[in-house]
């Protein structure tokens, strides 16, 4: 292990100012990956407090995306803490002991781009795209926030940052269809279940956290062992042990979390409710809970999606977008989860057309194909969309379903930086039955239907509020 021989604060500035001595000229964009080359070469190592790390490396440009997951989220919330995740994910932009002052600024004088955080059910993530150069900076400025944050979080800064996330909470459910989802989760997950309520949390709990209970939070879940920094793009392993070990080798590890057991909470009977909100047009939102990530039935229920609604050939496309002309869009997805994940369909209904003949259609394309399975030529076009949509993503070493992002789910979720390899090879090898069988298994009787019908909007009630549960690290 590196010792630092440096305050930090002195690294930081000699970081800085290397990368502004040396910024690189725009980069020459990548060439899109081909088909026959669907991969991502990885190395990964261990520190000895726990962090683990994986590299990829790709030199097409003087750029490394650095990328950092948290295996926290909103599902590790205790009762009367809901928001926790999300309100820390935003106090980590704030400063730190080391670094007085907003957490973007550095950043910015070394052209970051993408740099964001977020925050779900299981995770929360933080990551930037950095030239070469600004490597030392932007392992040093997540560092010194994963290792020397408490010092700096004070009442003036959780009260400011409750502030903000409240009035996000506040926005969110004034768009439109935007108090959908939290009354999906209600509905899908009973009382008791990690995902029953929202990412966001609830006002109660939000108003009630206190500084202690922050910094608890921060001791008990952002330690190195419960950490997965991916580094992709221009360096090397032997590059990225030597600088990762300098940064981040003193951080002491944080207490061992055991991970809650998954739980799909597959429903037997079938629900629906029907709101009103301030939307131009009905729309119709239905639900299942599915098998979680990384199970062949999940991967095997992208491709069922894919034929169903996921393009302009799906049959729900073709019935009521191209032919009936009952709806403006329609979709279908299966969106993974830890513990459990959720296929859904949602119809934008034409104005005039009542909706109930939306989803007797849609009861009865979904009928037909878990009964009948795809066609030779629809397996073929969900099989080739899947590949396609991993290769755009993958085209990026960072961002959203980028080269980092896809090494970082796979280590989280499966400990394998590699898992995606499995499911391309499941969805390669996937047959007509299997697609119509695990549609048949999941897509029964239990699942949740919204419809949105235009209207007063009304408010969202709070969920009962808990007494919370002592907090405390392990």
């Amino acid at each position: 292990m590196t010792v630092q021989l440096r305050p930090r604060a002195a690294l930081l500035a000699v970081a800085l100012s290397a990368a502004l001595g040396s910024l690189a000229p725009a980069p020459v964009l990548a060439k899109p990956a081909t088909v026959a080359k669907v991969d991502i070469p990885f190395e990964q190592f261990t520190l000895p407090n726990g962090l683990r790390v994986v590299v990829h490396t790709d030199r097409k440009a003087p750029i490394v995306a650095v990328n950092i997951w948290y295996h926290v989220g909103s599902k590790d919330e205790p009762a009367g803490r809901t928001g926790f995740a999300h309100l820390f994910e935003h106090l980590m932009f704030q400063g730190s002991e080391n670094h007085d002052g907003e957490y973007f600024e550095p950043f910015k004088q070394v052209g970051v781009t993408g740099q964001n955080g977020t925050t779900n059910t299981d995770r929360t993530n933080y990551f930037e795209n950095v030239p070469t150069t600004a490597l030392d900076m932007a392992l040093w400025m997540e560092s010194d926030r994963m290792g020397h944050l408490l010092g700096a979080i004070d009442q003036a800064a959780l009260d400011e940052q409750r502030g903000v996330v409240q009035n996000e909470k506040r926005q969110g459910e004034n768009q439109p269809y935007g108090q959908v989802w939290e009354k999906l989760t209600r509905a899908m997950y009973p009382e008791g279940h990690p995902y029953h309520h929202s990412v966001i949390g609830s006002m109660n709990d939000l108003n009630a956290a206190s500084l202690d209970d922050v910094k608890t939070w921060f001791r008990t879940w952002y330690g190195p062992n419960n950490a997965v920094l991916v580094l992709a793009g221009d360096i090397d392993v032997a590059t990225a042990k030597e600088k990762v070990a300098r940064y981040f080798g003193d951080i002491p590890a944080g207490p061992s979390m055991a991970q809650p057991k998954v739980d799909v909470a597959k429903r037997e009977k079938s629900t629906r409710e029907v709101m009103t909100d301030k939307v131009p047009q009905a729309r119709i939102y239905r639900a299942w809970n599915v098998a979680q990530v990384g199970t062949t039935d999940i991967d095997q229920l992208q491709l069922f999606a894919q034929v169903l609604g996921g393009a302009k050939s799906s049959r729900l496309d073709q019935r009521l977008l191209h032919q009936d002309k009952l709806v403006d869009n329609i979709s279908a997805g299966a969106y993974s989860s830890q513990l459990g994940s959720n296929f859904v369909i949602m119809a934008s209904v034409k104005q005039g057309v009542d909706p109930a003949k939306v989803e007797a259609i849609i009861d009865e394309e979904v009928k037909r194909l878990t009964k009948d399975g795809p066609t030779a030529d629809e397996l073929s076009r969900g099989k080739t969309a899947f590949r396609a949509g991993f290769i755009r993503g993958i085209e990026r070493i960072g961002g959203f379903g980028g080269k980092a992002d896809a090494l970082a789910e796979c280590t989280v979720y499966e400990g394998d930086p590699g898992c995606f390899r499995t499911s391309l090879a499941t969805i390669d090898a996937a047959t007509a039955a299997q697609v119509r069988d695990v549609g048949a298994k999941w897509l029964g009787a239990g699942d949740h239907t919204i419809v949105v019908e235009p209207g007063a909007r009304v408010a969202l009630a709070e969920l009962p509020s808990e007494t919370p549960k002592p907090f405390t690290v392990p």
